[in-house]
């Protein structure tokens, strides 16, 4: 099983972000994982760097693998652009961009250029037609497509990794995976209780057979004391608590501040495990693990990483590669 860390753009600047990547791999963390966010979830995390220019200096300044969100569905990026960045840094730094998790976007992030936010059924098919062209590109081929949302004319990519990324698809939901399982090299999803987690795996892997990869974010709070603990993931990311149909569809971090206004601090204990032993988060761990998660990237959405990452260095890491030899 691969251990990665997750870097948050959406809580800390991108230099930082580079400190802590380095301090990750020191730590024994075998992979990297961000997310492509222009705006946050709330004005409390307070920062969105470019993820694409991150992970250039990020690669460079590392020699762990890397996996990264994309969303190809022609709102920020045409998929030709989009393309065009991920076959740059895979020839840069071969077989490191491990996969890109493709997703059907959220409002946040999209409204942006100034388009209508569309529902859910044409989101999926700019995602699936998006992610098509990404891929005839990074074959070499030549595309020229006329789609309902973009179009290319004679686009084709002139670098071209000897390997290029997989495509995993990003999901929440059974239906999202089940429907991926046709098309993705891979599936991508969040952590749930043991029983949804492992409906949703069987719902990818009805379509897709068993050998494409599965990738898990598990997002935990770590501190000493379970109430700072508890604390951070409120200050941090109440937002995991807002309403699920919310997620894609409200367009600002004051929006989602507004609707999570509510949220008492003790209600986080619902949506993220409040860590502060070794032993309970490598319990969880082996909960993803055995639903067939070959790959787990912890998110610890409190702010105090270096703690974080000395734990992970000292206990759960070590731990866990005993378990697995």
């Amino acid at each position: 099983m691969i251990i990665g860390y997750h870097a948050s753009h959406e809580q800390f600047t991108p230099s930082e972000l580079l400190d802590y990547v380095r301090a990750a791999e020191d730590a024994g963390f075998r992979a990297i994982m961000t997310s492509d966010h222009i705006a946050p979830w709330s004005r409390r995390q307070g920062n969105a760097g470019n993820n694409w220019a991150w992970l250039g200096a990020a690669m460079a300044c590392t020699s762990l693998p890397f996996a990264s969100l994309a969303i190809p569905g022609g709102w920020r990026y045409h998929p030709a652009v989009l393309a065009h960045l991920i076959a740059t840094l895979a020839e840069m730094f071969p077989d490191r961009l491990r996969w890109i998790a493709v997703g059907s976007g959220e409002a946040l992030n999209e409204h942006v250029v100034g388009s209508v936010w569309p529902d859910k059924g044409e989101r999926n098919a700019r995602l699936l037609a998006g992610t098509e062209i990404m891929r005839s590109l990074l074959r070499g081929e030549e595309v020229s497509e006329e789609r309902p949302w973009f179009s290319t004319d004679r686009a084709r990519l002139w670098s071209l990794p000897l390997n290029p990324p997989r495509m995993l698809g990003a999901a929440l939901t059974l239906k999202s995976a089940a429907w991926m399982g046709s098309w993705a090299d891979g599936l991508i999803t969040v952590r749930k209780a043991p029983n949804e987690l492992a409906q949703i795996v069987e719902g990818f892997r009805a379509f897709s057979g068993k050998n494409k990869p599965l990738a898990l974010q598990l997002q935990i709070s770590w501190a000493e004391d379970e109430e700072d603990a508890r604390s951070a993931a409120w200050e941090q990311w109440r937002n995991a608590a807002a309403p699920p149909a919310c997620l894609a569809e409200l367009q600002t971090p004051d929006e989602f501040d507004a609707v999570t206004a509510a949220v008492r601090s003790r209600d986080i204990d619902e949506v993220i495990p409040l860590i502060t032993r070794s032993d309970q988060l490598l319990k969880i761990i082996e909960e993803c693990s055995s639903c067939g998660f070959d790959e787990i990237y912890i998110h610890n959405v409190s702010r105090d990483q270096p703690a974080f990452l000395n734990v992970m260095r000292h206990t759960v890491l070590p731990e866990r590669r005993t378990k697995d030899s």
